[in-house]
């Protein structure tokens, strides 16, 4: 099962090794698609190096009258105590198969509007009572699988009775398996969970929804919860910008691509988040002929299964992984240049001990290094590819030098990543841990 880190920051397994959360938002997985499109969903996130798929039992577009693709509604005569056991069985049997594939589900036990309709197909179902008693039933079913419980789903907590509702369902899972899974929060749009739970005992870490525009600056959304301390708890971005979604939902300014989704990872990550969340139009909603395009989705879902964005996430996840894991912090102060912001923001995070330091470049403007938060008397620096994985040398540097200027090759696309090793660590280099899915 997966934990909290002993300092807090971070996800790990039980046996203490460090879990990249990397999320893919299949919303609709439980709801639209049949058996074989499940497994060839699956078979591909697996391949890429996701290792968590978030995903709603009570789906977003009409989850609790329109049936699933086997046929099936959840409940009967749309009551939480009643559930109709041929449609669980069939979330039971995706949440196996994600399994044998080193998967993890992040499980939303309902989406928002089953409990503050505000817009969609509701109906609203929840009371504080059976929210608690499905809450207890899901944890109950679920409670030796690989999973996150992630309650919320898109919606504002607005009302003392919302907070309730969403308390109760948080503790019935609690009591239900025990304590074996953590629990976090989906919120809406440009919102974060620590805004309506952050003292909760109940939420292990926490989630903002940085939302589907160009340029959205999380890292100052994470490094605003990175920095409680009241108490600390690890976050992440769970819902920034979506590949080829448009950007603000306005076609005037285009469709969010790949190097949108590489932006929202490394500054997400280097500005302290113990993971990430990849997001595309036609994957959330399965889209295919015959179904509504929301979003303005223009693209069959098993089309943009190859989109590159999702193909591009596990090189960040290696390059995270090739370096020593539970000691990094975000270290803006690396940068002894001008950080321009806005497309060009400039991002920075280093282990503690300053063995390394990793600085995403988000144009191919020159960057200035502090080297004196670096250890170590020689230093390499690379420039690490976030596009395929791959590194190329860049220099050999003296941190006697104080402060160095790199340029960013100006090949291959606009963003590249620098990283900068104490030669006596002898790291390999990187992205070489990673180059098979």
């Amino acid at each position: 099962m997966i934990k909290i880190s002993d300092n807090r920051r971070f996800l790990i397994h039980s046996d203490g090794r460090p879990f990249f959360y990397l999320a893919d938002t299949a919303w609709e997985l439980f709801h639209r698609l049949d058996r074989p499109q499940t497994l060839r969903y699956l078979a591909d996130r697996a391949a890429k190096g996701f290792t968590v798929l978030q995903a709603v039992a009570l789906a977003e577009v009409d989850g609790l009258h329109t049936p699933n693709a086997e046929g099936h509604l959840p409940f009967e005569n749309d009551d939480p105590t009643r559930p109709v056991e041929a449609y669980w069985r069939h979330i039971d049997w995706v949440i196996d198969e994600a399994a044998a594939l080193g998967l993890h589900i992040g499980l939303l036990p309902t989406w928002g509007d089953k409990w503050n309709k505000a817009w969609g197909a509701g109906p609203q179902i929840f009371t504080p009572d059976n929210a608690f008693a499905y809450g207890r039933w899901l944890a109950r079913r679920y409670h030796d699988k690989p999973l996150i419980w992630i309650t919320g789903g898109d919606r504002k907590v607005e009302t003392p009775l919302h907070h309730e509702i969403l308390s109760h369902m948080a503790r019935g899972l609690r009591e239900g398996d025990k304590g074996e899974h953590l629990i976090s929060f989906h919120p809406p749009g440009g919102g974060g969970s620590s805004q309506y739970f952050h003292a909760e005992p109940w939420l292990d870490f926490n989630m903002w929804q940085t939302g589907h525009t160009r340029n959205s600056d999380n890292y100052n959304k994470i490094a605003q919860d990175y920095g409680r301390n009241d108490p600390v708890k690890p976050v992440l971005d769970a819902e920034p910008g979506y590949e080829d979604h448009p950007s603000a939902f306005n076609l005037d300014n285009g469709f969010l691509d790949d190097y949108d989704c590489r932006k929202a990872f490394y500054w997400a990550t280097f500005a302290g988040a113990c993971g990430h969340t990849y997001g595309c139009n036609p994957i959330w909603q399965f889209w295919r002929p015959g179904y509504e395009q929301r979003s303005l989705c223009r693209h069959h879902w098993e089309d943009a299964l190859h989109m590159p964005g999702s193909g591009q996430m596990r090189h960040g996840r290696a390059l995270l992984e090739s370096r020593p894991y539970l000691s990094r912090i975000p270290d803006q102060s690396l940068i002894a240049s001008d950080n321009p912001g806005g497309s060009h923001h400039v991002q920075a995070t280093r282990d503690a001990e300053g063995s390394y330091a990793l600085v995403y470049c988000s144009s191919t403007n020159p960057v200035t290094i502090d080297l004196t938060k670096m250890r170590g008397n020689r230093l390499a620096a690379w420039w690490f590819d976030p596009r395929d994985g791959t590194a190329r040398r860049a220099a050999d540097v003296d941190r006697a030098k104080g402060r160095e200027s790199f340029q960013p090759p100006k090949i291959a696309g606009p963003d590249w990543v620098l990283v900068v090793d104490d030669l006596s660590a002898h790291y390999p280099a990187p992205g070489s841990a990673f180059q098979q899915p």
